[in-house]
C-alpha cells in the first residue's frame, strides 16, 4: 500500500510539474493581444524592394567587381562623378520594382548595356571604377545626389527615340542621367 501511495504521489508530482513548465508564460490577455496585433508578435515578410537591397553589406564581392567592370567600360574618360553616378543608376535600378533585384540580373538584362552586349564588360575596371563604385554604395543609403536616376546616355551617339524621351535630370560630361 506504501509502495501505491508513494507511485501516485509521485505520478501526481511529475503530471503538475509538467503542467507547469509546459504552460505557455503568457496570460489570455497577452495571447488575445499577440493574435490581434500581428505588427508587434507576428514576422512579417518584407518585399525586397523596400529593403536596403544594395546597402553594401549586401553585395557580393563579384557584384562590385562586375559593376565596377560596367563602370569602367560605360565611363572611361568620363569625369569621376559621372563614373559614380553610372553606378548609382545601376544600384537605383535594383531597388526599383521595374527591375531586376540584383547588380548582376540589372547589368544582364537584355539590351541594358552596350558593353554587355560588345563584350568590353569583360575588360579589368580601373582603380578609379571601383572607387566610383564604392562612393556609389556609400551614397546610396544616404540623400545623395543620384537617388532618383534610372538611366544614361550619351546624346551625340544614342540612336533610341525612346531614350530621349525621358526626363534628364542632370549631364555629367558626355552622358545625360535621366528618370
Amino acid at each position: 500500500m506504501k509502495k501505491i501511495f508513494a507511485l501516485v504521489i509521485v505520478m501526481t508530482l511529475v503530471i503538475g510539474s509538467y503542467k507547469v513548465f509546459a504552460a505557455p508564460l503568457t496570460s489570455k490577455k497577452e495571447e488575445e493581444k499577440q493574435t490581434s496585433d500581428p505588427l508587434t508578435y507576428k514576422q512579417n515578410e518584407i518585399d525586397t524592394k523596400q529593403s536596403a537591397v544594395t546597402d553594401s553589406r549586401f553585395i557580393k564581392e563579384e557584384e562590385k567587381k562586375l559593376l565596377a567592370r560596367l563602370v569602367h567600360a560605360e565611363a572611361k574618360g568620363e569625369p569621376f562623378n559621372g563614373k559614380v553616378a553610372v553606378a548609382a543608376v545601376v544600384l537605383n535600378r535594383v531597388d526599383h520594382e521595374q527591375f531586376p533585384d540584383s547588380v548582376k540580373e540589372v547589368i544582364y538584362q537584355r539590351n541594358a548595356f552596350e558593353p554587355v552586349q560588345n563584350g568590353s564588360i569583360n575588360k579589368p575596371a580601373s582603380k578609379e571604377a571601383v572607387k566610383a563604385v564604392e562612393e556609389a554604395l556609400e551614397e546610396q543609403g544616404e540623400q545623395g545626389t543620384n537617388e532618383e536616376l534610372l538611366y544614361f546616355y550619351n546624346p551625340d551617339t544614342a540612336t533610341s527615340d525612346w531614350i530621349f524621351s525621358r526626363d534628364v535630370v542632370k549631364t555629367i560630361g558626355n552622358h545625360s542621367f535621366a528618370i
